[in-house]
């Protein structure tokens, strides 16, 4: 007797278990290109992320532009793709609100959670977003601009690598507020979108301008492959010694230079912190109905330089910067 009440008190048990891994979390987390390699750090977070989901019967699909060359509608359509899917929660970035908001909203209509990350965090009430992990683009543009500025640049050029793309457009004006703040005049060089995956053609576009005006005395970019094109443009135009590279974001290859001192500084919003969370909460709020009291959560900016360089080693090392 005692056994068949153990066996059904199991049986009852797992038949629990199963419902509960039925109706946990379905989300998808939408990013960048692939071909951009803050997106390998994004990627690292959801990947650490998912095996938290997973550990209680979720499931994350991760989804991707193909690059940015159609960057507004291909959002759209990812989003589609996510609804047709029948998901529970969306975590995405609005990178670009005129088309992504309307189509978020029809989401949110249909019941799907919304989590924003990395972009976009003065849109969450507009498509009902339950929370925002990531950097201020403005307080972070200021930063980097008025640590330029008080590292002695006079004239700034912020290279705007996705004309049209809000985020970058609010960082540079960021950067031109804290350079002016401190002395220093920001001049603006948006490229074509095309260029973007074309790291030789940036280069010859950012050492033209660089040619063209000798007067330019630091170059700060908006995103770590784009810093990797201007370092090669500063350098083919023989003007190192005098012009100092800043940028937004961080790759081996950055702090390889901050390290050698070829550049003298990276923003760092650290991605991997904004999308794990994301993705991790997303499923939390879907799962068990949980809400962080702080919101937005801030996860930079932060200024790494020769002074901290060696800790970032330590974190690139591990995949997480």
């Amino acid at each position: 007797m005692k056994l068949k009440t153990l066996a059904k008190a199991m049986l009852t048990t797992a038949t629990l278990a199963l419902a509960t891994h039925a109706n946990a979390a379905d989300i998808a987390v939408i990013a960048g290109s692939a071909q951009d390699a803050f997106f390998n750090i994004v990627k690292k977070g959801v990947d650490d992320a998912a095996l938290v989901v997973q550990a209680n019967g979720g499931k994350v699909t991760y989804l991707t532009v193909p690059n940015y060359d159609n960057f507004g509608p291909d959002l759209v359509g990812l989003i589609n793709t996510a609804i047709s899917q029948n998901v529970q929660g969306i975590a995405i970035p609005i990178w670009v609100p005129d088309a992504q908001v309307p189509a978020l909203q029809e989401a949110a209509k249909k019941g799907i959670r919304i989590m924003m990350y990395n972009s976009g965090g003065e849109n969450r009430e507009k498509v009902s977003g339950i929370n925002y992990f990531g950097s201020e683009e403005k307080t972070a543009g200021v930063a980097g601009g008025a640590y330029m500025a008080k590292h002695g640049a006079k004239k700034i050029m912020c290279v705007i690598h996705v004309p049209g793309a809000v985020n970058l457009e609010t960082r540079c004006n960021g950067v031109e507020e804290g350079a002016k703040a401190n002395g220093a005049a920001v001049v603006k060089l948006p490229l074509p979108a095309n260029l973007d995956a074309n790291a030789a053609g940036t280069a010859e576009a950012i050492k033209a301008e660089l040619l063209k005006d000798p007067t330019v005395d630091a170059v700060i970019t908006l995103g770590s492959p784009v810093a990797d094109a201007a370092a090669l443009a500063i350098q083919q135009a023989g003007v190192g010694d005098k012009v100092k590279l800043g940028t937004f974001d961080m790759s081996a290859a950055v702090l390889g230079r901050i390290k050698d001192g070829s550049q003298a500084m990276a923003i760092d919003q650290q991605p991997y912190a904004q999308s794990f969370l994301a993705t991790t909460m997303l499923a939390a709020n879907i799962d068990f109905g949980i809400e962080l009291a702080t919101d937005p959560v801030l996860t930079g900016p932060a200024i790494v330089d020769s002074t901290n360089i060696d800790a970032a080693l330590a974190g690139v090392g591990k995949g997480a910067r």
